[in-house]
């Protein structure tokens, strides 16, 4: 780790892993270079690609596919599955199930563990739901996640109904929201609910689609987010 810096947990949307993940924020870790050292895992989970799928294409579990110039998914992974008969998910499913988060929970808290310690946690899409279902069971007291704040880019409530204990309390874990306003994987109306789960997040929306977005604006809030945490360090 470089002195002064904050070290942030990466982790990563549905059918990516870390190194898929890595590649589709080399322009993030450019902005935030003095600020922060993003590391990154993978999910536990092994995902079956859809049939025909190609790299660029985007499906309702708010995976953007990345692959190889002949469409070939590179070990595409996952957090927890909507639809256990089919090992799939998709964000917008109502659903009891959530098979495998328990086996990503423990994944997380061992990257904490292992290679920690970590100052805060930034998720996208199916990986930032992960991260607020993390900040909740923080906020219960669960020791295994010890960080002090999270980015949340994309993210959303889980629809699964054994989640939905997460949710009741407000979260008092410092947060930051970005999510797309035209975003037509994860409506930017999921997103902004989720908002509401926490107590005075910081919001910021821009005009695109479902991705990491890192124009001058978000570099503007992303570095006084992470300049309040440098301050304390």
């Amino acid at each position: 780790m470089a002195p002064g810096l904050l070290r942030l947990l990466c982790i990563h949307g549905y059918r990516q892993n870390e190194t898929t993940f890595r590649e589709r924020t080399g322009s993030l870790r450019k902005i935030l270079k003095k600020h922060a050292e993003l590391v990154y895992i993978t999910a536990p989970l092994q995902v079956t690609p859809p049939p025909g799928a190609l790299p660029g294409d985007t499906d309702p579990g708010g995976a953007v596919h990345v692959g190889d110039p002949n469409g070939q998914m590179a070990d595409p992974r996952g957090w927890w599955f909507s639809d256990p008969e089919r090992e799939s998910f998709n964000a917008l499913e109502q659903t009891k199930s959530c098979k495998g988060l328990e086996e990503s929970l423990e994944t997380v808290a061992k990257a904490l563990a292992d290679q920690g310690p970590f100052n805060g946690i930034l998720g996208f899409s199916q990986g930032s739901a992960l991260v607020a279902i993390i900040c909740a069971l923080k906020q219960q007291g669960d020791l295994r996640f010890q960080f002090d704040f999270a980015i949340l880019i994309a993210g959303f409530k889980s629809q699964s109904s054994s989640h939905e204990s997460y949710y009741r309390d407000p979260i008092t874990i410092p947060t930051l929201h970005i999510f797309g306003e035209t975003d037509r994987v994860i409506p930017g109306e999921m997103s902004r609910d989720l908002t509401s789960c926490f107590t005075d997040p910081l919001v910021l929306t821009h005009q695109g689609g479902h991705f990491v977005p890192t124009s001058a604006p978000q570099k503007k809030v992303y570095c006084e987010f992470l300049g309040t945490f440098l301050k304390k360090e």
